[in-house]
């Protein structure tokens, strides 16, 4: 059996979704697959030339949980609530889809204290990553 040590492989991602997608739906009968869940504000469709992206939020549920992997806002936009009306369309899509709690980490100096004031709480923090000086902050909500 070969080992290969590479970048970026999109189509190992892929594979190595499907088989964890398969082996978490035999692991939890009766819970509905992972589905993504984003929330997007902007002019335009992602992607098309006359995209305007002010800011967004993509994540997942699954089950009675739902997950944040990556919130962002424009420089110009900060600090003008469009974040946390984000935060609260991606939470209140999720409550819709039966989750009581939501996960999202953060390092120390992007916006954790952001996620703070909307109610979440750390539950685990990670000293020294991505270096020495900064942390991993995992947060979680209960809706």
């Amino acid at each position: 059996m070969d080992l290969v040590t590479g970048g970026a492989d999109p189509a190992l991602d892929q594979r190595l979704s499907d088989e964890l997608d398969a082996w978490n739906a035999a692991a939890t009968p009766g819970v509905e697959p992972a589905r993504e869940l984003t929330v997007r504000a902007g002019t335009g469709d992602a992607g098309d030339a006359g995209d305007d992206l002010a800011g967004g939020v993509s994540g997942w549920t699954w089950g009675e949980a739902a997950g944040i992997a990556m919130t962002w806002v424009r420089e110009g936009d900060r600090g003008t609530g469009l974040g946390a009306r984000l935060l609260a369309a991606f939470e209140d899509e999720a409550r819709a889809r039966g989750c009581t709690h939501v996960f999202v980490t953060s390092f120390t100096f992007q916006a954790p204290a952001f996620y703070e004031r909307a109610g979440y709480r750390e539950i685990l923090r990670w000293e020294g990553v991505p270096s020495a000086g900064a942390a991993d902050v995992h947060l979680r909500k209960d809706l």
